[in-house]
């Protein structure tokens, strides 16, 4: 039993990851349609900032964490200018192929700049275990998973509650109707784009003390923030996350069971039953319609 335990404390906090990159997938398609693959290298270049601010400058923890978030958040919004607003072709699949290559330029640049090797970041508050109900949890866990579930009670609520937030969600629904009603969607592309890139930086700053970051760590965690929206309900943020919580646990389970060698396939896998079984994904619509829910 205490075994079981360790391992579902360690799936939720690596999937607590998985899904604030989901959501950040979620963010950016449901307003564009498209499928940001560069979501990724922005929890990267998120912990290389912290790491370099931190390590490099001698800047107190929480300021270097802020700098992070806020530069992260500032380069996803040029980048979106740069790339979806100079557009000639602005077709979804020209946009998603636009996305693939500015991961390999963010990429590339953290490579050049950073070299390749690991970046740590120390703990926010000590690296002493607890105990939990004899399971060892870091403290640092515990900020993965409370700072991950903050973000998205305030996603949901910005939703629920903001006009933005509910100009995003018409513009999800209808993009055509939405600018016909006044709403600015290009704008709003920008803004997805832009918190898009501030929730990835958010997960890079807080899973960086556990796992350290380097320039190729950030392809590997796209995909599975990927198949975790594809899982949980792309249109569905509440969905995406739950469908990161759900890949962590499973990746988890699958490491402890003795297949860590497999232990990167059971994301695609999962993505592959789900498919076949649900293509909407688990909290998605059921019919052929886009469903837009939080």
């Amino acid at each position: 039993m205490t075994e079981l335990l360790q391992l579902l404390i360690s799936g939720l906090t690596i999937g607590s990851i998985y899904g604030l990159v989901a959501v950040g997938f979620c963010m950016v398609y449901n307003t564009t349609e498209v499928i940001n693959f560069a979501q990724g290298e922005f929890v990267m270049l998120g912990g290389m900032v912290a790491a370099t601010a931190a390590s490099g400058f001698g800047w107190p923890l929480p300021v270097a964490l802020l700098f992070a978030v806020a530069t992260v958040t500032l380069i996803g919004l040029v980048a979106e200018k740069l790339t979806f607003g100079l557009s000639r072709k602005p077709e979804v699949m020209n946009l998603i192929i636009v996305t693939i290559g500015l991961a390999i330029v963010i990429k590339g640049a953290v490579m050049m700049l950073w070299g390749k090797f690991p970046k740590d970041l120390k703990a926010f508050s000590g690296e002493v275990p607890l105990n939990l109900l004899g399971a060892s949890v870091t403290p640092q866990a515990l900020w993965v998973v409370g700072a991950s579930v903050l973000v998205m009670v305030a996603v949901g609520f910005f939703m629920k509650r903001s006009a933005t937030g509910m100009a995003m969600r018409a513009a999800a629904a209808d993009r055509g109707t939405a600018a016909l009603m006044g709403i600015p969607v290009a704008r709003l592309s920008t803004f997805s784009f832009a918190v898009a890139a501030g929730i990835g930086a958010i997960a890079g700053v807080i899973i960086t003390p556990l796992t350290m970051t380097s320039y190729e760590q950030g392809t590997l965690i796209g995909l599975k923030g990927f198949c975790a929206a594809i899982i949980g309900g792309m249109g569905n943020v509440y969905g995406a996350f739950l469908g990161g919580l759900i890949l962590g646990v499973a990746e988890a389970l699958a490491a402890g069971l003795g297949a860590s060698g497999y232990q990167d396939a059971v994301a695609f896998l999962l993505l592959i039953v789900l498919l076949l079984v649900r293509p909407s994904g688990l909290l998605g619509g059921t019919g052929r319609e886009r469903i837009v829910k939080l």
